[in-house]
């Protein structure tokens, strides 16, 4: 759906906005893989999961590896999201960021996010996220993204869902994110997405395969690298 995700209130807030945990009532587990540009050595995959804790919140763990034998990535973040009231999540993640290269070594540092999510109505949500503030740097001169997120989600019906966000890393312009999921049946979504800076066209379907099963699959078509595919796993417990 374009990158949006600063409104969800399930498992996949972990990836995209930690306040999200804090709607979580359940024990929940995901996983995401994709084939960057179609590029066989190209790879990025994430785990996550989550589970309640108390009556408003709820604690969760990230993993994440990107790149190839010759350069990579990896992230593993703690994360915690709290209901402060009925309208309100408030989250933050803990992460510690990793680059290997073969023959030149790693480089390890540590930063951390923060995001909140408020109700407007019962159609209308928004959530904020804002990254690495601190700006740590990895290299002399080189920094990890410093960001700040603001998104809105609208819910006419049930079978319908509209996101917005927009997007600023101090590096970069500004990038607009928008997307759309529609509800086909009690077990099937339809969704699709488009950003910005630079342009790309994504969609996607999701299916649920078991009582407690979800499948998705996604493709992102980027202006000049071409097509990205990616898929994930979603378990989420009985309450």
């Amino acid at each position: 759906m374009g990158g949006t995700g600063l409104t969800f209130t399930d498992i996949h807030a972990s990836w995209s906005n930690p306040a999200g945990l804090g709607a979580l009532n359940a024990t929940a587990l995901a996983l995401y893989g994709e084939q960057r540009f179609a590029l066989a050595d190209l790879k990025q995959i994430s785990a996550t999961g989550a589970f309640p804790v108390g009556n408003n919140g709820a604690v969760g763990l990230v993993l994440g590896y990107y790149g190839f034998e010759g350069y990579n990535e990896q992230r593993v973040g703690v994360l915690y999201g709290r209901k402060l009231s009925d309208k309100i999540n408030l989250g933050a993640q803990l992460y510690s960021f990793n680059t290997r290269i073969p023959d030149y070594g790693s480089k390890n540092v540590v930063s951390f996010e923060l995001g909140l999510q408020a109700e407007i109505s019962p159609q209308i949500k928004v959530g904020t996220r804002i990254a690495n503030p601190i700006r740590v740097a990895l290299l002399e001169d080189e920094y990890l993204p410093s960001i700040l997120a603001v998104g809105l989600a609208y819910q006419p019906g049930k079978q319908l869902l509209l996101l917005a966000e927009v997007e600023k890393d101090i590096l970069f312009p500004v990038r607009v994110r928008a997307g759309l999921e529609y509800q086909l049946l009690d077990a099937l979504q339809l969704r699709m997405g488009v950003a910005t800076q630079p342009a790309l066209w994504s969609f996607g379907v999701g299916y649920k395969i078991l009582e407690n099963w979800r499948l998705d699959f996604a493709a992102a078509y980027h202006q000049y690298l071409g097509f990205t595919p990616g898929f994930s796993l979603v378990y989420r417990s009985t309450k």
